[in-house]
């Protein structure tokens, strides 16, 4: 009876002692891309989520179960099991007015779509990829989806590699003949038709302002790649046909750069585009090979501090391990400031080069964030190279920024100060 009591002493205790589980996100983490979406997954449980910002590079801590202990385990997350003393230590140090700390509880699991044709593209997203390696569920949709208003079923929505100018990439010069290209073109084609556009680029158009709606209603849009100067560059262009006759059948306006309306961008102001329809750029505001004196070795940007008790917002989606992320191209790799618009946010930067990386923005009761590049973990990704393995990068500074972005709206409840 004695040894009975003694074990159930014994077992009270531990079970008061290990009342939080803390997951350090600092050098130490064994899995960073795996950690969010264990947050996320806590989150599907409608269990709340502790994000502590800048304690431990961005750590999240909830509620102790062996259930949480065990998935952690199978997932190789490094973990803490902490007292309740341990825990008001923690808080006490980031609510003091001098430490550039803050917590921000995470209420709800976001509903995610991703916006992508159905046909296979010889190239890889990387959302989809850290979204499936962290283990953290999307929905995609394209134009049907959009046009029929079905947006208003999700939370978040994620571009990439888009091209909301109805060029088609502007890939003619390289890969008209190949296959995936008209079959691309075809699909394109057909969704125009179906919805009773006599062009690709009025379908694109159309999409873009749904785009649009979704986000001034309160949603949350991040964009990578070409998706993110192709939709303003579309939004810029409403009314002024940019597109050559190997796009659509007929020239384009010459005078299209003369009357780009400037007012219904998002993002960029005063560029001009790139009108000849063989040259793989859309405009001048992505930083091109020709305007980035740099290499591989070298190519880095530096994310921004910013104060995380007033500025909630820019400090989420800016937690990291490292204020300095190795860079990477995309076909648009990076966006020229002069071409930015005053109110935009810049989360990341190279003053070295003159370009932002990664910015943000609000749009009526949403936001929006343009992170340029195609793959954080793939210097140059070639159309047809194979997809990158990410259990080789679990640790990625430039992929946490992504998954920054996916946690960001489980916030929406609580007044947020930008």
């Amino acid at each position: 009876m004695r040894k009975l009591f003694i074990i159930l002493f014994l077992f009270c205790s531990l079970s008061s002692f290990a009342s939080r589980i803390l997951i350090p996100m600092d050098e130490g983490q064994k899995n960073h891309l795996k950690a969010y979406g264990l947050a996320f997954w806590i989150l599907q449980k409608d269990i709340e989520v502790d994000w502590l910002l800048n304690y431990k590079a961005g750590s999240f801590m909830f509620g102790y179960d062996q259930v949480y202990e065990r998935e952690l385990k199978i997932r190789g997350i490094s973990y803490e099991i902490i007292s309740e003393a341990q825990v008001s230590e923690i808080l006490l140090q980031i609510a003091k007015p001098d430490v550039n700390m803050e917590l921000v509880k995470l209420y709800k699991a976001p509903k995610i779509a991703v916006y992508s044709p159905k046909t296979k593209q010889p190239w890889d997203d990387a959302v989809t990829m850290v979204l499936t390696y962290a283990e953290i569920p999307y929905e995609v949709v394209f134009d049907d989806e959009l046009l029929s208003d079905k947006l208003v079923k999700y939370d978040w929505l994620h571009l990439h590699h888009e091209d909301f100018t109805g060029q088609y990439g502007k890939f003619y010069a390289q890969f008209a003949n190949t296959a995936w290209y008209q079959a691309e073109v075809k699909e394109n084609e057909s969704m125009a038709a179906k919805h009773g556009f006599k062009k690709v680029s009025e379908l694109k158009l159309a999409v873009a302002k749904k785009i649009r709606d979704f986000t001034l209603g309160g949603g949350f849009l991040f964009a990578m790649c070409s998706a993110t100067d192709t939709y303003d560059i579309a939004m810029a262009a409403d009314g002024i046909d940019i597109c050559e006759s190997i796009f659509d059948g007929d020239p384009a306006d010459h005078d299209a750069n003369a009357k780009l309306d400037f007012s219904k961008t998002i993002a960029f102001k005063d560029f001009n585009l790139v009108m000849n329809p063989y040259e793989y750029e859309y405009s001048y505001i992505d930083a091109t090979p020709d305007t980035r004196p740099v290499n591989e070795e070298n190519d880095v940007f530096s994310l921004f501090e910013f104060s995380a008790k007033w500025d909630l917002v820019p400090t989420m989606l800016c937690q990291n391990h490292t204020s300095t992320v190795k860079g990477f191209m995309g076909q648009t790799t990076a966006f020229r400031k002069q071409f930015i618009k005053s109110d935009v946010l810049i989360l990341g930067e190279s003053k070295q080069l003159k370009e932002a990386k990664y910015i943000h923005g609000s749009l009526g009761k949403g936001t929006w964030t343009f992170y340029g590049g195609h793959d954080p973990e793939d210097y140059q990704h070639m159309v047809g190279e194979p997809p990158t393995d990410l259990n080789l990068h679990p640790n990625s500074p430039g992929y946490r920024l992504i998954l920054n972005n996916i946690l960001f709206p489980s916030a929406k409840k609580k007044k947020l100060k930008t």
